[in-house]
């Protein structure tokens, strides 16, 4: 597996023609959700699933903070509850195309301006600003993930924390690589 690769091995499984469409596996776990999304309203009820999840940290790699996902009352309503509610919450969100985010209005990045302290949104610095992959991390075990991000099929599954660790080490990297660029970060603010 190349980085930026999602090893969809662990969730999903071709059937037996090739080119037909991914099949779901049976639980393997107790308490397994996987999930094969192919709506957008697959998407945004797996987005929402994951973020209700999150305990401590919601980790989002996405080009712009997609409105028809993070722009959503239902999601909105989960991450400010989510902030409000625990001490030490922490939502982070890497942007790898910030440009059309600066030019359109969003509610998340008005809610992150109100909640600096518990939002922190920054843009992808260097060569890694051309993935195409979208994901939301709830703590270290739940994730949804896009190969592409302008695409809405994906997967989701609830409790994988080998896979979200995985994941959640990438968008670590990331993460403090992007900080040296404070300028940009408050150009997002």
């Amino acid at each position: 597996m190349t980085a930026g690769e999602f090893d969809f091995s662990k969730l999903t499984q071709r059937t037996a023609a090739p080119g037909t469409a991914l099949q779901q596996l049976p639980p393997a776990r107790g308490e397994d959700h996987v999930r094969v999304i192919s709506s957008l309203e697959e998407m945004r009820a797996a987005v929402d699933a994951v973020a209700a999840s999150a305990q401590r940290l919601m980790s989002i790699y996405t080009p712009d903070l997609e409105p028809d996902v993070y722009d959503q009352n239902g999601f909105l309503e989960i991450v400010k509850r989510f902030v409000l509610a625990r001490r030490f919450a922490k939502v982070r969100v890497l942007l790898s195309d910030s440009g059309r985010l600066l030019r359109d209005n969003n509610r998340f990045i008005a809610m992150g301006r109100r909640l600096t302290s518990c939002i922190d949104i920054r843009p992808v610095i260097g060569p890694i600003k051309q993935r195409a992959c979208g994901y939301l991390i709830a703590d270290d075990r739940a994730i949804v993930y896009r190969v592409h991000a302008d695409r809405w099929d994906g997967v989701a599954d609830l409790n994988n924390p080998p896979i979200a660790r995985q994941y959640l080490d990438e968008f670590d990297e990331i993460w403090h690589a992007s900080a040296a660029d404070e300028q940009a970060r408050l150009a997002i603010r």
